[in-house]
């Protein structure tokens, strides 16, 4: 997955619909937040065992749940200048600092 082509998807596609002035980071964050809720919504009721056991059904809904999760996130990281790729390199370095092997 090309990441910078995927942002320019999503870009071209709110450019379609003229929804830019309504994607700030603050708008794109809490729609982030709406969807990561219904993605736990997804595994709500289950037991752990179920969770990692999804029947087809599940799957498919929870596939689309973390999509729109990683969709928002693109999108904020785009507004913001934020470079994915690097932040995540940087925040693993981060937590093999804070969580060694032990």
């Amino acid at each position: 997955m090309d990441l910078p082509t995927l942002q320019s998807r999503l870009r071209q596609f709110a450019d379609a619909r003229n929804w830019h002035q309504y994607h700030t980071p603050k708008n794109l964050a809490m729609a982030l937040v709406v969807e990561a809720a219904e993605l736990v919504e997804v595994f709500q009721w289950m037991t752990p065992e179920e969770s990692m056991a999804l029947d087809a059904e599940a799957k498919d809904r929870a596939a689309d749940e973390v999509a729109d999760v990683l969709l928002y996130l693109l999108q904020i990281a785009d507004k913001t200048g934020i470079d994915i790729e690097s932040a995540v390199e940087r925040k693993l370095a981060k937590n093999e600092l804070k969580h060694p092997k032990p």
